[in-house]
């Protein structure tokens, strides 16, 4: 309403200035003879207009940057979006991605797996569950866990050691509808249970 006001209070002082302005020169032109009087009066108004100009341009620029104040949200929206659009291609250049995906037990190196080197992926994600998967070194789990145990305290580490077992040289994986144990590397293209996908690793 503030805005509406302004813009009606404008209105008023531009009609009342340049309404004035115009019926005085009209006037004064009625009252002149020569060309000389013509040519000053058709220049006495072009500054007064010229004011009102400045001060409707100064206004409209005052409106426009409380219309920005006022939608700070648009802004926000907008330079995220454009900023996450300009880094996603410079992480996709960035990051490495395991072929095949390995999983392995404590004394498998962690790292981008190949077909010729045969790291454990330590950046595993789920597509099913959307968790990141846990990994817990010289652990195995219970042969009691079940789905509901991980749905209720995934990623609560401390709460999921309570189904973990000692066991050298293997680890333990989870996500919130998925565990493993593994000893030695394992091919999870060959653990059609696991819908597990490396996350991609940043050198």
């Amino acid at each position: 309403m503030d805005d509406d006001d302004d813009l009606d209070e404008l209105l008023d002082e531009v009609e009342k200035r340049f309404c004035s302005n115009v019926s005085v020169a009209s006037t004064a032109g009625e009252r002149g003879k020569d060309n000389v009087g013509q040519r000053n009066r058709a220049t006495k108004p072009e500054q007064p207009i010229k004011s009102i100009t400045e001060d409707i341009d100064a206004l409209l620029e005052e409106l426009q940057e409380e219309d920005r104040r006022d939608t700070p949200h648009l802004k926000a929206e907008q330079f995220p979006h454009g900023s996450a659009v300009e880094k996603k291609p410079s992480s996709q250049s960035g990051g490495r991605k395991c072929c095949p995906v390995f999983v392995g037990g404590s004394t498998v190196t962690n790292g981008v797996g190949t077909t010729t080197s045969k790291r454990s992926c330590d950046q595993l994600r789920c597509t099913s569950c959307d968790f990141r998967v846990l990994m817990f070194d010289d652990c195995e789990w219970d042969l009691s866990c079940d789905y509901l145990f991980f749905r209720n305290n995934m990623p609560d580490r401390l709460k999921l050691r309570a189904k973990l077992r000692r066991r050298r040289d293997s680890r333990a994986y989870a996500c919130q509808c998925s565990w493993f144990s593994a000893s030695e590397p394992t091919d999870l293209r060959d653990q059609h249970q696991l819908t597990w996908v490396c996350g991609k690793h940043q050198d």
